[in-house]
């Protein structure tokens, strides 16, 4: 080999490319590292409602290390995804000196067990919100359920008025609300199997039953939902008259 001049030239050429391969590569990660091309300006492109932009500017500023070329924007989503009221974002360079930041926010939607908020997406979030909102009591895994199903029955009570201030769902899977109408707070028991068709039955005979109580002057504070073909209320205050025994 070393008598063949042709194979000679071809491995001097060969390890030619190869040393100005590595000293331009060389160059362009020294390039890269150089204050030139240092990030000098964060900027959230959307209007925030609940997120914080220099909380956001900050946690950028902190995680992001190197240059426009060679910061480290994994590493920063994961940071700013921790920012409480954000759900996701994206990030972008803009040559050559800018970072853009797109926050898709939480929209609270209900409080998640006296601990966390539910988004309406059913997700389950941490932030501080002093506002009003419907409490949800559940098991781990199943915030999302419960957004449906409180969509679902919010619809179907509101003919009645009623609306859907706490549900629960218990770890059997039994199913509770507590509503508040016109004649005030309302306890709805729909126990665990067939909870859609059994408040759909309760809302059919509401105007004939408690609506005709209400009427009357009564108020009902609970209905136990759970029979095969009506369902049982209790009034405040009522006490069943003792039975006198037969002479």
């Amino acid at each position: 080999m070393w008598d063949d001049a042709k194979q000679m030239n071809a491995i001097a050429v060969t390890l030619a490319v190869l040393v100005a391969a590595a000293m331009a590569w060389g160059g362009v990660a020294w390039a890269v590292r150089q204050p030139a091309f240092a990030l000098r300006e964060v900027v959230v492109v959307k209007p925030l409602e609940r997120a914080s932009a220099a909380h956001l500017e900050a946690v950028v500023r902190e995680e992001l290390a190197g240059t426009f070329f060679t910061m480290d924007l994994t590493r920063a989503q994961r940071a700013l995804a921790q920012v409480p009221w954000v759900r996701n974002v994206a990030l972008r360079r803009q040559w050559p000196h800018r970072l853009e930041i797109e926050v898709d926010e939480h929209a609270p939607f209900a409080r998640w067990n006296d601990a966390a908020m539910v988004n309406s997406r059913g997700e389950v979030f941490n932030a501080e919100w002093k506002d009003d909102l419907p409490q949800f009591q559940g098991q781990d895994g199943r915030a999302a359920e419960m957004t449906a199903q409180y969509n679902a029955w919010t619809g179907r009570l509101a003919p009645l008025s009623l609306a859907v201030r706490t549900l629960r769902l218990s770890a059997r899977g039994s199913w509770h609300i507590d509503a508040i109408g016109p004649q005030g707070p309302l306890a709805i028991e729909l126990g665990r199997d067939d909870a859609d068709a059994r408040l759909a039955r309760f809302v059919a005979a509401q105007p004939r039953t408690l609506g005709a109580l209400a009427k009357a002057g009564t108020r009902v504070e609970y209905v136990d939902l759970r029979y095969r073909n009506g369902f049982a209320a209790r009034v405040p205050q009522f006490r069943e008259k003792a039975v006198k025994p037969a002479a």
